[in-house]
């Protein structure tokens, strides 16, 4: 199932010296291109290897949105891995699942007065589209079976263990607070269920 291995550097603010390697895939029954990032070679460890499942956010990962946090979460998680080694691993899921465009439209609607929950079901979608069996399905493809996985979301937990991954422990991210995501944090707590300490 694991395709390419390929050892690339990263910048994360100035620095450009986090060394990590790149892994694709093959066979995941969506036909999305999710990707593996490993630090430190945590996959040949014999530890329990630090684990982010973090999806695609253009906006925020690329753009620096100000509507969201994941940038700073997906920073915030690099860090740590380079410092500890890890497993992050890349899901293409934009939008908890509803793509792009559909994003846009959703940030539209937040525009106008609604949290990004309501957006989303206003456009007829479910509160989160995201699956994460192929990112289990990526775990057991690198040859594991307990993680420690680096997340504020109980739904990423509830789903590695449907899908026989053993979640050892959780780390929570720290809250990434900034001007103009305070309403999508609070949404997150309420209707997604994240644990926030806001």
């Amino acid at each position: 199932m694991i395709t390419v291995r390929a050892r690339v550097p990263f910048k994360i603010g100035q620095r450009s010296d986090i060394p990590a390697e790149l892994l694709s895939f093959h066979g995941f029954n969506s036909g999305k291109e999710h990707v593996a990032i490993i630090f430190k070679q945590a996959d040949t460890a014999a530890n329990v290897p630090l684990v982010r499942l973090h999806s695609e956010c253009l906006t925020g990962d690329v753009f620096h949105s100000s509507r969201c946090d994941c940038g700073e979460q997906l920073n915030e998680t690099i860090e740590k891995m380079h410092q500890f080694g890890g497993i992050l691993l890349y899901l293409r899921q934009e939008g908890r699942g509803i793509g792009l465009y559909n994003k846009l439209d959703a940030y539209q609607l937040q525009s106008q007065g609604m949290n990004t929950y309501e957006a989303n079901n206003h456009l007829g979608f479910d509160d989160d589209l995201r699956d994460f069996k192929e990112a289990a399905d990526a775990l057991h493809a690198l040859g594991i079976n307990k993680v420690r996985l680096i997340t504020n979301n109980p739904k990423k937990v509830r789903d590695l263990s449907q899908h026989n991954i053993q979640v050892v422990e959780v780390l929570k991210t720290q809250v990434h607070i900034k001007e103009g995501n305070q309403e999508y944090l609070q949404a997150k707590a309420l209707y997604g269920h994240h644990n926030l300490s806001l």
